[in-house]
């Protein structure tokens, strides 16, 4: 599910919490309307953590290593 999905999930979830006022026997519509925007919330942030750690790219081989001198050793 990409992110256009999570983001239908969580309005359609909304949509059905907050705006719909429909009585249906044996379904609350509040409750399946809050279980969809949890889904979608979750989905949105499982899809944003993949997202960034497929953005991690390794060194190129060959590149020159970079050694960051640690200054504030002497002032812990």
């Amino acid at each position: 599910m990409g992110i256009g999905g999570c983001i239908g999930l969580i309005a359609v979830g909304g949509i059905l919490t907050f705006a719909v006022n429909w009585d249906i026997a044996g379904v609350n519509l509040d409750l399946v309307g809050l279980i969809m925007m949890a889904v979608g919330l979750i989905g949105l942030a499982a899809y944003v953590s993949i997202l960034k750690r497929r953005r991690v790219q390794p060194p190129a081989p060959g590149a020159p290593v970079v050694e960051v001198e640690d200054h504030n050793r002497y002032y812990r």
